[in-house]
């Protein structure tokens, strides 16, 4: 049996991990692929690949490329909605792996949405 002493260190090694996961968590970008079947069938593993490969390139640690089911709207699939700290959700539609590198330098490192590459942009037409 551990000590007072020893527990009572592990319960502050503990908090603190949690404590660095939550300021990590407020200074994280996200990017979330939808992976249901519409989404994989219009080509988002591709898509995924791209996010994940071009995010090890560039050494950015800070992001996470994680996966939704369907997200309702199949007709622009494949989509990608990107989280970045203080900012609103950007819902990227009908992404091919070409405009990954785009998005990952625009967005993801500079904090200016690809626009024309928007859920906004594909309505206005």
């Amino acid at each position: 049996m551990k000590s007072l002493a020893e527990l009572e260190a592990i319960r502050q090694k503990t908090l603190s991990r949690i404590n660095m996961r939550k300021e990590d968590e407020k200074q994280s970008v996200r990017v979330v692929v939808g992976m249901a079947t519409c989404g994989i069938a219009a080509g988002a593993r591709p898509v995924m690949l791209g996010f994940m490969d071009e995010i090890s390139k560039r050494g950015l640690n800070h992001v996470t490329v994680s996966q939704t089911g369907c997200i309702g709207m199949c007709r622009l699939e494949p989509m990608v909605d990107v989280y970045l700290p203080g900012q609103e959700k950007v819902t990227y539609v009908h992404v091919t792996p070409e405009k990954v590198g785009r998005i990952v330098a625009e967005h993801i490192v500079n904090g200016r949405p690809v626009e024309e590459y928007t859920i906004g942009a594909t309505e206005d037409k």
